[in-house]
């Protein structure tokens, strides 16, 4: 096997191989810039392309990952200088050969998290079939989202996005030489990289940078999906107990913080806010040179001013189980977390602002009492967080993009649970029913969670199986075509059907199975304006 050098617009880069799950040879290229380290006076800005190296740079390493907190080992972890993505394929073009769909991997990790190493998104699986898959960085925290208002600071948000776009631009110009077709690209990820891929979706920044969409537990119109401007105050006020008026001293502040300070203050102010929704994470611009989005999520979605693609999106069955992942982190620390019961506020949208609002405040928390905490429903105490948090936000896109697009939308419900779920896993969560946030993820990439994958049994009938849908719909535009092997059509949403496939031990078609719930989030949206159209 000869060595693997390619030339890409920064320089030659130097791969390797590994083995996929069929035992076969794909190359990996590995920690190759697409962004210049945003350091110094580039901190909190928007990104610049990677500078140019005259040399054969080593791509069998991986790259620094994002500066952040290790959420197993509580350490910190990273650098600044972490502008770099991954690309792997099974064999480097030749001049009779034809050109491979390319899909895009966005992590998730709640824009605080994550990164592209292949501990946890290991291209083993995706890999059997003949795709060219690039996994990227982009920049977290404040270090990603401080938002300013004084657009003449240069600083409006949304750096980690515009870091994402960075990357897809660095993909559209150099896959080819990878074997991989600029002119096919799926961008897919999962929660906060699911969200990113949605903003993607809506921006014009992005436009014509993808082809197709896979979006897995995220959308814009999800409860933590937006942030606010105005935590950037509280949070100077935090860590320095001074009143600051002016945005310039905000920056002037912050640029002077170490990184891990930086990180510290972040952390300890996320702890102190209880890691309400709305801290860190995409805004809505104020109009500036380089804005990634400056209209309301739910104006551009309703009006169909958005890049119009095939979407392919969808849930796990019992997302919320993310609380009890919760309640370990406080029973650790010693902190007590309130029962869902007891909180009942923290699950009004934010969006319906009923703080001045008593009347409403009480209807809203009867009425989810009523359902969520009698009867049959009451048996699954982790519905309502899974529903509020994502379900009725996805379901209610979904519906959306069906009415506003030409495109097909197939929408999915995941509700295996064998073996290789991967957040239940890592939480050891195991005795818990039904599908938790993440939980595809151990059927798509290898990690360091699950176990070896043993050949021959069931674990392996489904990563092929997720595998196959997934990469289906990146080289045909429909994850179930007419000569496919799983034996069922997955049909899109219609206008007023709503088809989901659920992904369980069997995959079966399903007509609106989240019916009966999402009545009680249309009633809810409709108690605002801002919020009517969600559902």
């Amino acid at each position: 096997m000869g060595p693997a050098v390619v030339n890409s617009e920064g320089g030659f880069v130097r791969g390797s191989y590994r083995t996929n799950l069929n035992g076969g040879d794909f190359l990996c290229f590995l920690g190759i810039p697409y962004g210049r380290p945003p350091v110094g006076d580039l901190r909190f800005k928007a990104p610049l392309p990677a500078e140019p190296w005259t040399y054969i740079r080593d791509g069998t390493k991986e790259g620094d990952i994002c500066f952040q907190k290790n959420s197993s080992t509580g350490k910190f972890e990273g650098s600044e200088d972490c502008l770099n993505l991954n690309v792997f394929t099974k064999e480097l073009p030749e001049p009779s050969s034809s050109l491979k769909p390319v899909m895009v991997w966005i992590h998730g990790g709640a824009y605080r998290f994550g990164s592209n190493k292949t501990d946890s998104t290991g291209p083993e699986f995706l890999m059997i079939e003949d795709i060219v898959l690039v996994t990227i960085n982009y920049r977290l925290g404040l270090l990603g989202f401080l938002s300013l208002r004084d657009t003449s600071l240069e600083v409006p948000g949304n750096a980690g996005l515009k870091d994402q776009a960075m990357a897809l631009k660095w993909v559209k110009r150099n896959i080819q030489n990878f074997g991989g077709d600029p002119n096919n690209i799926t961008i897919f990820g999962e929660s906060a990289g699911s969200v990113s891929i949605h903003f993607h979706l809506l921006s014009q920044h992005s436009a014509g940078l993808f082809h197709k969409v896979i979006m897995q537990s995220g959308v814009v119109l999800n409860p933590a999906a937006h942030a606010e401007y105005h935590h950037i105050f509280e949070f100077i006020k935090f860590v320095t107990g001074i009143e600051v008026e002016k945005e310039k001293e905000i920056l002037e502040i912050m640029q002077a913080m170490h990184v891990e300070e930086l990180h510290v203050n972040q952390e300890r102010f996320c702890e102190w806010k209880q890691y309400a929704d709305g801290l860190i994470g995409p805004v809505i611009e104020n109009p500036n040179e380089t804005e990634f989005i400056s209209e309301p999520t739910i104006d551009l979605l309703t009006s169909g001013k958005y890049n119009k693609v095939p979407i392919m999106m969808g849930y796990c069955s019992n997302e919320g189980l993310l609380v009890e992942i919760g309640r370990q982190h406080h029973r650790r620390d010693g902190t007590s977390i309130p029962k869902i019961q007891d909180n009942l506020e923290s699950f009004i949208p934010r969006e319906i602002n009923v703080e001045n609002n008593s009347t409403i405040k009480e209807y809203i928390c009867g009425k989810l009492e009523n359902f969520y905490f009698r009867g049959e429903n009451a048996k699954n105490e982790f519905q309502l967080p899974s529903d509020y948090s994502f379900i009725a936000g996805i379901i209610g896109c979904a519906k959306i993009h069906a009415k506003t697009s030409h495109y097909p939308v197939h929408l999915y419900r995941m509700s295996l649970d064998a073996g290789m779920n991967f957040l239940k896993r890592k939480a050891k969560l195991t005795h818990l029913p039904g599908a938790c946030h993440a939980d595809d993820l151990g059927y798509l990439f290898k990690n360091t969670i699950d176990v070896d994958l043993h050949m021959g049994e069931l674990e392996e009938i489904y990563v092929r199986r997720f595998v196959t849908l997934w990469t289906n719909f990146a080289k045909f535009g429909n994850p179930t075509p007419v000569d496919n092997n799983l034996n069922i059509i997955w049909n899109p949403v219609e206008n007023h059907t709503l088809h989901i496939l659920d992904i369980d031990k069997d995959l079966t078609m399903l007509i609106d199975p989240e019916a009966e719930r999402m009545k009680i989030w249309k009633d809810i949206y409709q108690l605002s304006s801002k919020t009517s159209e969600y559902l």
